[in-house]
Formats: structure tokens, C-alpha cells, sequence
């Protein structure tokens, strides 16, 4: 029997990679984990979650945001990694490696938390062809600065790139600075005046969405047609219970969550939602789990089917920690994240 020419072997490679990532529970060895959805609304959809920043732990956020989204409410979900290509862990300082991105070619959803990753053609690939088909997006906090490309291939991805890379194009926004102080000041979520009938923001009133992250800034008004949701007051402090900034930091306020659509170049209209928050400690805040799970709903067109009060209870033990540079779990294998 003739071997395969490489052309066809890289072909089988592939199939062989998207099959094990349909198949179910995720392997020992895989570097990524897939949840199967019980009961719910999600049932037959696939959300794709794709991690990978150095400072707000997004590896520990989207497990647990997929742990919720499968068990409460049916979809299907897989999370990919920032991955070690040396020992297989997960290592958000590498930012040139996301293997399984290939799953996108048969997600429903894609959420984004990452970094200025900066990854080789083929893994970004999937990328853009996912966003190009114009199927929804979620992006949270750093993917407003998502990509930091020294390939020229997909350039304008990039977060400085033209017209504001994928941050700006895609989501609204790319990286501005930060709002409030870092570190020092955390986020309280203040409805959008006149927006507070939509979907996403069903089961949510002012002050249920709380983090210790800052608020970051953005342009006014943001561009074509996003529409803030969420603004986020400035608190002068580190707990929920304390008092908003006075003076300029608040005055005006920043939206720390739209919506937007983005015209892929397929011809059709993506449903975007992107959030400035969304850090591991700020989901400890019920207000902004609720926030989330109801945008995969909206982003996918079953917003009719959003709870009066979405069931958001954390899944497993959850002691995120807390954000900064270095200061990831170090030794972790995605399989890992799956013992509770």
C-alpha cells in the first residue's frame, strides 16, 4: 500500500483533530477540554471558548463559563488554551500557540479572551475564517487587544493594525488605556439608560455586576451601530460595598459592555458582544455570569428563550486567583481543570 503524499497525511491529520474534538469529554492528553451539554435551550449548539492572556487568568474564567453554559443550560462546549510547547501545560506567557483552534470550523459561538497573541498563520487562520463567515462573536476584557501579530498575513487582526485591528472591526474597540486606577479602583455595572428592556440585560439591575478589575477606556461614542448595555462606575475601592469615584472618572462613565454587528466578507452580519470585565475574580460576581450566559444566547439567536433570571451558580470549586502578570497556576494540564 502507497503512503499518502503529504498533502493528503496533513489532510487526514486534520480529520483526525476535528474528530477527536466532536467526539465527547476531552482526553488525558489532550490540550484543550470539551464539555457536553445536559438539558437546555443550547442544546446542539457548540461554543468555542479561546483563552490566552498573561494577567486576568482567563484560563480559570472560561472553564468555569463553560461549566456553567453545559450544565445549566445545553451547549456544548470546548475551551482552548494558551499551551506550553514544551511540557503541555498551560502557559499563558505563550503567546504563540492555541493548538485546536481547527474546532471553529463547526462552532456555533466563539468567545474571546486573549491577549496579544501572537500566533503562526495556520493556528490564526481558523481564526479569521470563523470571523470572515460572520457567525457570532463574544469577546471579554483584553480581546479588545486580542492579537499582536508580527506575521503580515493577517496584519490587520493585529491590535494596532489598520482601522483598529480585530478589537475595533470586530468588537468596537481596540486597547485605549486603562480608566480607572489599576489595582486600586474595581467596576460596578450601571444599566444603560434605555437599554435596559433588551435581552441580555434580562434578570439584571444596576449594581449586580461587580469586579476588582478597572473600568477601561474606550472612544465616544463608539462606532456605527454599538450600543452600550453596561456602564461601568468607577468605585474608589476594592469591594463591592464601596463609594463611586467623584469627578471626572465617573462624568461621563465608559460602557464597559455593547453590542455591535460586523460585516463579514461573506456578505452576512455577525451578532457581536463584547465586555470590558470578565476577569476569573470578576465572575465570582453572579451579575456578571448572568451578563454573559444571556450574550451567548442573544449572540445566537434564542434570546426569546432567555430566563426571567438566568441559573448562573458557579459549577465545581471556584477560588479564582487573583489577576496579575506571573501569577497563573503554574504545572496545569488542561484535563486537569475538569477534577471538580
Amino acid at each position: 500500500m502507497k503512503k499518502p503524499k503529504p498533502a493528503a497525511r496533513a489532510g487526514i491529520l486534520l480529520a483526525v483533530l476535528l474528530a477527536g474534538l466532536a467526539a465527547g469529554p476531552a482526553r488525558a492528553a489532550d490540550p484543550w477540554i470539551t464539555l457536553d451539554g445536559r438539558k437546555g435551550a443550547g442544546k446542539g449548539k457548540h461554543v468555542v471558548l479561546v483563552s490566552g492572556d498573561e494577567e486576568y487568568r482567563s484560563e480559570e474564567a472560561l472553564p468555569q463559563l463553560a461549566k456553567i453554559l453545559a450544565r445549566h443550560h445545553g451547549f456544548r462546549c470546548t475551551v482552548l488554551f494558551a499551551i506550553d510547547r514544551n511540557d503541555a501545560t498551560i502557559n499563558p506567557n505563550q503567546r504563540d500557540n492555541i493548538p485546536g483552534l481547527e474546532v471553529l470550523k463547526n462552532a456555533d459561538l466563539l468567545v474571546i479572551f486573549t491577549r496579544f497573541r501572537d500566533l503562526p498563520d495556520a493556528q490564526m487562520k481558523a481564526v479569521v475564517d470563523y470571523v470572515e463567515s460572520g457567525r457570532p462573536v463574544i469577546g471579554m476584557r483584553t480581546a479588545t487587544h486580542a492579537f499582536a501579530l508580527t506575521s503580515k498575513t493577517y496584519a490587520n487582526y493585529s491590535w494596532n493594525g489598520k482601522d483598529g485591528g480585530f478589537g475595533r472591526r470586530v468588537l468596537g474597540e481596540t486597547w485605549i488605556n486603562h480608566h480607572g486606577q489599576h489595582g486600586r479602583q474595581s467596576t460596578r455595572g450601571i444599566l444603560a439608560q434605555g437599554r435596559e428592556g433588551h435581552p441580555i440585560l434580562r434578570g439584571i439591575k444596576d449594581g449586580d455586576i461587580w469586579g476588582p478589575t478597572d473600568v477601561y477606556a474606550v472612544r465616544l461614542p463608539l462606532p456605527g451601530d454599538c450600543k452600550p448595555l453596561v456602564l461601568g462606575q468607577v468605585v474608589d475601592g476594592m469591594r463591592p460595598t464601596d463609594k463611586p469615584a467623584a469627578g471626572k472618572p465617573n462624568d461621563p462613565m465608559m460602557p464597559v459592555a455593547w453590542v455591535h454587528s460586523y460585516a463579514a466578507t461573506s456578505g452576512k452580519t455577525a451578532r457581536v458582544f463584547a465586555t470590558t470585565m470578565g476577569a476569573s475574580q470578576d465572575l465570582q460576581s453572579a451579575g456578571l455570569r448572568r451578563l454573559l450566559v444571556n450574550a451567548c444566547y442573544w449572540a445566537l439567536g434564542i434570546e426569546k428563550q432567555i430566563p426571567s433570571k438566568t441559573d448562573v451558580d458557579l459549577v465545581g470549586d471556584y477560588k479564582p486567583r487573583p489577576f496579575g502578570f506571573g501569577a497563573f497556576s503554574k504545572g496545569v494540564k488542561p484535563a486537569g481543570l475538569l477534577a471538580n
